[in-house]
């Protein structure tokens, strides 16, 4: 019976262990990218990433922009077109690159951890006013990835990914003249468990281990 027990008690911790996690939302700890343009590069009005958390200058246009966050992981995704929602102060919700600008621009994101992401999901503007409309292609590690674009304003849906690592890029290839407005990027999949996870799992083999002994003396005795 102490044999069946101990076993079973080590078997629940390594499924615990091995059982893989629920895909989830992972959080991004930071991203880098150029800034978005705005009335300087020609546009009605500013298209930056105001709220962004780290370094750069958030009111330069195509300034870099590293070690935050903003606008492209607040939660928000918006869906209206950009000119219902923008203005010359910066603040809307998008994110805009002009091609003749900043051409083909690419994010940078960092994760905690080394997590494996299965799904992206971009929510974009393709509304055609003022010309802005989807990217001409999105690559995704470097590697061009299909995608069909909303008839309007909408998300856009990667699935079925394994990627692993604690950095990923995005780029956005414009067509010539274009502008790309960026909403929101949500990261989906399995994080890896954190060093205090690990730690409380080994505290767990290890009671399971010195309550076997104790028995094994107490059945000595």
């Amino acid at each position: 019976m102490l044999r069946l027990n101990i076993s079973a008690a080590l078997t629940a911790v390594a499924l615990t262990v091995a059982a893989p996690a629920a895909a989830a939302q992972l959080i991004v700890t930071s991203y880098d990218m150029p800034n978005g343009n705005g009335q300087a590069s020609g546009g009605s009005f500013n298209y930056w990433d105001l709220g962004y958390t780290g370094l750069g200058n958030t009111t330069t246009d195509g300034a870099a922009l590293t070690g935050g966050t903003g606008d492209l992981t607040d939660g928000y995704a918006e869906t209206q077109a950009w000119n219902a929602v923008e203005n010359g102060a910066g603040t809307g919700p998008y994110v805009g690159w002009l091609a003749s600008a900043v051409l083909n621009p690419v994010v940078t994101f960092h994760f905690a951890g080394s997590p494996t992401i299965t799904a992206i999901d971009i929510t974009l503007d393709n509304s055609g006013i003022g010309g802005v409309f989807a990217p001409a292609a999105i690559l995704i590690d470097g590697v061009v990835t299909p995608f069909t674009a909303p008839a309007f304003v909408g998300t856009v849906s990667f699935t079925g990914l394994s990627l692993s690592g604690g950095t990923h890029t995005i780029e956005f290839q414009q067509s010539p003249s274009s502008w790309a407005f960026i909403s929101e990027v949500s990261f989906f999949g399995t994080a890896v468990p954190e060093p205090a996870t690990w730690g409380l799992m080994i505290v767990g083999f290890g009671i399971v281990g010195a309550t076997a002994r104790r028995r094994r003396m107490a059945v000595a005795s």
